[in-house]
This record gives C-alpha cells, structure tokens and sequence, in this order.
C-alpha cells in the first residue's frame, strides 16, 4: 500500500544519513500517517482513510470531512477521496 495521505496527499521523501565521519547513506522520511475513522452526516458512516496527522487538523478546521471534501477541488483531492465526493454529492442531491 502507498504510504501518502489521502487529505494533503504527503508522500515518502528521500535523504541521506549522515554519520559523524560524513558517510552518507540512503534513507527515506516517511510522513506521520495514521488510520483514521471520520463520520460523515451525509452518507450517515464513519469513512476509513489513511491520514496525516496535518490533514487531521485540516479536516477539523473546515468543519468536519463532509464539508472538508465537498468544498476542495478534485485536483487536490486523491482518486480514493474522489470517490468519497461523487458518493456525497449523489446523496445529497436524492434528499
């Protein structure tokens, strides 16, 4: 599985370890992602997505993942998190 954020879409970066004799070795700096339940109102369940703790913080700032996904743009969302909005949007346009 990849190991990106589905709100931020974060990913592994790369760099080196550095010793104190300066010998440089390859190492990767993961991002601090967690699994992370969501209820959203509109679909009425919790929505499971694998997060960064930034995009927690994201989410809780606009109010919530169903207003979070509904006002953000499709270039800035993921094709998982896509999905999560063409659910939404088809929901709330039945009620």
């Amino acid at each position: 599985m990849v190991n990106k954020c589905s709100i931020t879409k974060k990913k592994p970066l790369t760099g080196n370890n550095v010793s104190h004799a300066v010998n440089k070795t390859k190492r990767r700096f993961y991002p601090n992602l967690h699994n992370v339940s969501f209820f959203s109102e509109i679909l009425g369940k919790n929505v499971r997505l694998k997060v960064s703790s930034r995009g927690i913080k994201t989410v809780e700032k606009n109010g919530g993942i169903d207003s979070y996904i509904i006002n953000s743009k499709n270039i800035n969302l993921t094709s998982e998190t896509i999905k999560i909005k063409k659910l939404m949007l088809s929901k709330s346009s039945k009620k």
